[in-house]
């Protein structure tokens, strides 16, 4: 919400209070309510919202400008006023938020602020992309990502405080928009992603991807092919090729990724086990010809479970699974994020052992291949 507090504004009425001695525009950023916010003057406390600025501000994540404040009936002492008093918050040069928005956001939420407040300040044409457009489409973006919000544009190539521009072509398949800004395409930013980042970081962002039908991997396809003439879109073919939607978490991810650079053959993904009374859980990776299950296994299922359940209830849960699963006789290797260490070698080693020791006997259990998310088989 936008308050106006610290003294009447001229649209409301006449200020016939004496005005503070000192006027400071540093902006510290307050967590209470902008109602609540006081600053030493001898000013009214008069409270007011501003309806045709706060309209404005709700439809681009609460930012709005000078001048938009400007015309709708505020003056310069007014916004100076706001700022003193910490109710409002300079996120660049004439761009501002209030206090309590930028308070309630979280880390994805404040890159998307500084994304408006770039695009505010730029003229019109650059677009939102790379790890800027990632974040807006809800993608998994690395931490080496940084926080510079990402920008490309056809007609040029700059940098500045905070942002940085690309120069290359997009096509209308290439463009998306947000709340009036032009922004790429989900398989446009993954693309680019892929052509900057590491190779297991960009895998994990297209398994994501496509795991939650961001993309599939036809559109992705396309994306590559069109940008073939770009710098790094070897990498992204490549990144293409490893990737699998069906993988439901980055520890899988790495999993595979670093079972392929160990030599070993590649398993299938999230297999449904059956036994003699129906479903008895997913497997994580599968080799059909050993009856070798890998499941990945990570901590914060346990400490950060969902569904309302305990940490208790979770290792109970996955203990009664994993004892039916075994009741099938199949073999079972867990794999942890610490075993890609130096443990690594012996875990490689359990998994080219078992895979070449034939499993004999009756086969009591039923295996279910699932397609990938946004096949044609799906």
């Amino acid at each position: 919400m936008i308050c106006l507090g610290e003294r009447s504004p001229t649209w409301l009425t006449d200020d016939t209070e004496p005005r503070c001695r000192t006027v400071s525009q540093d902006v510290l950023l307050s967590t209470d309510c902008c109602c609540r916010a006081r600053t030493r003057c001898c000013a009214p406390r008069l409270l007011a919202v501003h309806p045709q600025l706060q309209a404005i501000a709700d439809r681009r994540l609460g930012v709005f400008t000078a001048q938009e404040a400007l015309r709708r009936g505020l003056t310069v002492d007014d916004i100076r006023a706001e700022l003193r008093s910490h109710r409002w918050v300079r996120l660049r040069k004439g761009v501002y938020t209030s206090s309590a928005v930028l308070a309630g956001a979280d880390e994805r939420d404040r890159h998307l602020l500084a994304c408006v407040a770039v695009l505010l300040s730029l003229d019109p044409g650059p677009a939102l992309s790379h790890a800027s457009a990632a974040r807006l489409h809800g993608m998994l973006v690395p931490s080496s990502a940084g926080h510079e919000v990402r920008l490309t544009d056809a007609g040029q190539w700059r940098s500045g405080r905070g942002y940085r521009v690309a120069r290359a072509q997009l096509s209308v398949d290439d463009l998306g928009s947000w709340f009036g800004f032009p922004t790429t395409s989900e398989p446009r930013t993954l693309v680019d992603c892929a052509r900057e980042w590491t190779q297991l970081d960009a895998v994990i962002a297209f398994d994501h991807a496509m795991h939650k039908k961001l993309v599939n991997r036809a559109q992705l396809h396309r994306a590559v092919l069109a940008s073939r003439h770009r710098p790094g879109i070897g990498a992204a073919a490549r990144v293409l090729g490893l990737s699998d939607g069906r993988a439901e978490s980055p520890l899988e991810t790495k999993g595979r990724l670093r079972i392929l650079a160990a030599g070993l053959p590649l398993p299938d993904l999230q297999v449904d086990l059956h036994d003699e009374c129906g479903f008895a859980g997913r497997l994580d990776a599968w080799y059909e010809e050993a009856a070798l299950a890998l499941e990945f296994d990570g901590l914060e299922k346990y400490t950060d479970p969902w569904r309302g359940r305990t940490p208790a209830q979770v290792a109970w849960e996955e203990k009664r699974r994993e004892d039916r699963v075994r009741g099938t006789d199949i073999r079972v290797v867990r794999i942890v994020n610490e075993d890609f260490g130096p443990a690594w070698p012996r875990v490689v080693g359990r998994i080219r052992s078992l895979l070449a020791t034939p499993y004999v006997g009756r086969r009591r259990f039923r295996i279910v291949r699932r397609p990938e998310p946004g096949s044609a088989a799906a």
